[in-house]
């Protein structure tokens, strides 16, 4: 890209939310050097796309973006298909700068990489899942989730098969997963995922090895049975039958892994069970390992365990211990299996530090061995130091941040400000700071990060995602807030009175609902005292249309979009040109090109 000033930044990324909030920051080096500004690549060498293997299907979108096709519903009925629709425009938003004319022949790539979020990886065979909830609500169950690991292998691929951003052809640096990863805070859910993002062989399977024992195959009408005649009620909807179903499901899946570093940052469902219940209670720890499950409850018993997964009145779980100890004699037998046990925070640091979860790096992606030590889990790489905290360690889907966690953060953010402004909005200077481009990453998002109070942390005080904004916009480096949490695409500017204290929080949906977004991130100086935010969203690498008569992983991957895609009730709702816009978000939430003053 052809410029005239010379790059003068480095750029900090600050991650929040791990284990019971884990950050991470990142810094690309952007040294200063004369010349004409480069749009080189990252300072590893970027792996070429692997080759497709002869006799696979890799129809679109493999190796493009949402810019030149994306997945569209076709059709009527309960059950649709999906197809290779139009690309969606990239969009200019210039709410909080001016879209300066030119700034595409002048302006240098900074930095590009991929934003997974809400990955889901799920054991759907654990005893400690809820699938009956699904009584008082369809939606409380997928129908897809034992694909979620075949599904997220083949978003890796897509990764792999990426040449470079659209808007800087830069080839991306790295992979940030902001948060639940995995679905039930489950030790063989997390070496699943640790194996699909740094390469190696999984087989989704727990309980019996030879055969699965999840409610897929209960004879109950409440779940689909794709291998079944049963008439259940998605099969009412039209949902198909698919012979052999779940024996593919639990077969073994290779994943080749990211080809360029990756980190992440858990999320509630990586850190509680269930995304919101009490992490290590002993009685859901012996549950949960055990060898009875419950595929059904009352309705009065459905009714009382959703109220308090809505509320959060119930920290210590004890709804769901008095529904599993009434409903013992209900409860069938399954194979026990010690695989799924809860795991620590020091476990969690350990199976991040192991060498078999290297792939393409760092050791540890984040963690070093300082943090096997305490609960504190805060990393960095390349420069820079820190965590934000936004998960209820006693047990709630919402998130927040202690006051010490607040004051890091702002000391954190000082530390890399040449100018920035206390509270009552005095200029404070610090003349030896590097003066980075500041991205915040969190698992949670504005809306969801509450005051209420945290009983595993009554020392604390709690602070929502205003307060967040509030001190955020006291950083004039912070360009944008990457998060998840919500399974929504949606973009907000967060204005300030003065231009250059604005900045963008970008929310990402999740990999495991419709429409199963990521995101190619790329920063660019526009060198008119601009910067340009593009948020590019792809699909994973399988074909947009799913073959019934295929059980490869690759027809795996195309049926866990497509049934996603006919959750109940999504397509009679919200559909425009045969895309929910209340999920997959409007235009201005998709592909864009975020203007902001550069500080």
């Amino acid at each position: 890209m052809a410029g005239t000033e010379t790059t003068r930044r480095r750029f900090l990324f600050t991650s929040g939310a791990a284990v019971a909030g884990t950050s991470a920051a990142w810094a690309l080096p952007g040294q200063r050097h004369s010349g004409t500004p480069s749009s080189a690549g990252p300072p590893q060498d970027a792996a070429a796309p692997s080759p497709t293997p002869p006799g696979v299907r890799r129809a679109a979108p493999y190796g493009t973006t949402t810019l030149e096709t994306s997945a569209r519903l076709t059709g009527s009925g309960g059950y649709r298909r999906i197809t290779s629709g139009p690309g969606w425009p990239l969009v200019v938003r210039p709410e909080l700068a001016a879209a300066g004319s030119g700034r595409q022949d002048r302006r240098t790539a900074l930095a590009c990489f991929v934003q997974f979020t809400d990955l889901h990886v799920a054991d759907v065979q654990s005893p400690l899942r809820s699938e009956f909830l699904r009584a008082g609500s369809p939606g409380s169950w997928r129908g897809q989730e034992a694909l979620s690991v075949a599904g997220a292998v083949s978003l890796v691929e897509e990764v792999n098969a990426l040449r470079g951003g659209p808007h800087t052809e830069r080839p991306p640096a790295f992979v940030m997963s902001t948060g639940d990863n995995i679905d039930n805070h489950s030790l063989v859910e997390l070496q699943w995922f640790l194996t699909l993002m740094s390469g190696g062989r999984i087989t989704p399977n727990t309980g019996d090895p030879a055969s699965y024992e999840g409610v897929q195959n209960s004879g109950l009408p409440l779940y689909w049975h794709p291998d079944a005649g049963l008439r259940d009620q998605d099969k009412a909807r039209d949902l198909p039958r698919i012979p052999g179903y779940l024996e593919a499901a639990i077969r073994p899946v290779t994943s080749p892994g990211l080809r360029i570093p990756w980190y992440s940052t858990p999320g509630n469902h990586d850190d509680l069970p269930g995304g919101c219940l009490a992490p290590q209670d002993p009685v859901l720890a012996d549950y949960i390992t055990g060898a009875r499950k419950l595929f059904s409850v009352p309705d009065a018993d459905v009714a009382a365990f959703a109220k308090v997964l809505r509320t959060g009145d119930d920290p210590k779980s004890a709804v769901l211990k008095e529904i599993l100890g009434r409903n013992a004699a209900r409860a069938r037998t399954v194979s026990a299996d010690e695989r799924r046990r809860m795991f620590t925070p020091h476990e969690y640091v350990s199976a991040h530090l192991d060498p078999a979860f290297a792939g393409a790096g760092p050791i540890g992606h984040g963690y070093t061995e300082n943090h096997l030590d305490g609960e504190q889990m805060y990393y960095t790489f390349a420069v820079a130091e820190g965590v934000i905290d936004t998960t209820y360690r006693s047990g709630h889907f919402e998130g927040s941040l202690g006051t010490e966690q607040l004051q890091w953060l702002e000391r954190t953010l000082a530390a890399h400000s040449t100018v920035h402004h206390d509270a009552d909005g005095r200029p404070v200077r610090n003349a030896g700071a590097d003066d980075a481009h500041i991205l915040v990453f969190s698992h949670h998002h504005s809306p969801s990060m509450t005051r209420r109070p945290d009983s595993a942390r009554t020392e604390e005080t709690r602070h929502d995602g205003e307060e967040l904004i509030a001190l955020l916009s006291r950083f004039p480096n912070v360009v944008a807030w990457i998060n998840g949490h919500s399974h929504v695409n949606h973009i907000r500017p967060h204005a300030h009175p003065t231009a250059a204290r604005s900045f963008w929080e970008v929310n990402t949906a999740s990999h495991v609902d419709y429409p199963q977004h990521a995101r190619i991130i790329e920063l660019a100086d526009n060198h008119d005292g601009t910067l340009s935010l593009f948020t590019t969203l792809i699909e994973s690498a399988a074909p947009h249309r799913a073959d019934f008569g295929d059980l490869s992983a690759v027809g795996l991957a195309s049926l866990y979009r497509e049934l996603s895609y006919n959750a109940p009730g999504l397509a009679a709702a919200g559909m425009s040109g045969g895309v929910h816009e209340v999920m997959a978000g409007t235009p201005t939430d998709r592909n864009t090109e975020l203007l902001v003053h550069r500080a």
